[in-house]
């Protein structure tokens, strides 16, 4: 077979999911998640094709979407903290702290639909150094799908949406990147199912170049 081509995309920043992208936390989300799906006799395989990308309660009012947002509200903090507390099975996603590692001097932050707490939490256990920009669930009125993330992102490197790539897992996070303008590296198989602009099955097939006049070259594949 012949070798697959890479898709080179061109950018002024990168702006980074963290669960799925980054940090491989799917052990607690499913825990977490079907002991939820489990309370509300919901079917756990059916719920777990929806949290993924998405905060907490705008997941919860996709899946029970008469309950009043005061009560998805007080369950997603309480899951929060759980998800916080349960550190076990998170890892790097393969290829994540050399890819980091590489953007040191580069224009990069996380946009993660985590709060705080659990970004700080995961981001650590995988051994991973957190980027000086960070937008978090306390930074966005809207989850993803929107694209408020993103654009807050590229508002904080002072960097126009279209000049960013963002590198995303999951479809929210490919819709919202979309809406906001920017093309999308999709990361592992649940990005190969939304048609970002290039997939990797993990971080060690991406290699970040930079150039002249602060341009940033992404080798993707």
């Amino acid at each position: 077979m012949p070798a697959t081509v890479p898709t080179v995309l061109t950018a002024r920043a990168l702006l980074l999911d963290m669960d799925g992208t980054l940090v491989n936390s799917d052990a607690v989300v499913e825990r977490v998640w079907r002991r939820w799906a489990d309370r509300h006799g919901l079917n756990g395989d059916e719920v777990m094709k929806i949290v993924h990308g998405r905060q907490g309660f705008a997941s919860m009012a996709v899946l029970l979407p008469h309950r009043p947002m005061e009560q998805n509200l007080a369950d997603n903090a309480r899951m929060l903290a759980e998800e916080t507390a349960d550190l076990d099975g998170v890892v790097p996603v393969p290829g994540a702290a050399d890819f980091m590692a590489s953007l040191r001097e580069l224009p990069h932050a996380l946009v993660t639909s985590a709060d705080v707490a659990l970004s700080s939490a995961r981001m650590a256990a995988a051994g991973l150094p957190m980027p000086e920009v960070r937008i978090t669930a306390e930074s966005v009125g809207a989850s993803k799908p929107d694209p408020e993330g993103f654009l807050k992102g590229a508002a904080e490197l002072g960097v126009a949406p279209a000049d960013c790539v963002a590198f995303e897992d999951s479809g929210a996070g490919i819709t919202a990147a979309r809406a906001a303008g920017m093309p999308v590296v999709g990361v592992g198989p649940r990005a190969a199912l939304h048609a970002p602009d290039a997939v990797v099955g993990d971080l060690r097939a991406v290699r970040v170049e930079a150039l002249e006049g602060g341009l940033l070259r992404v080798h993707a594949g």
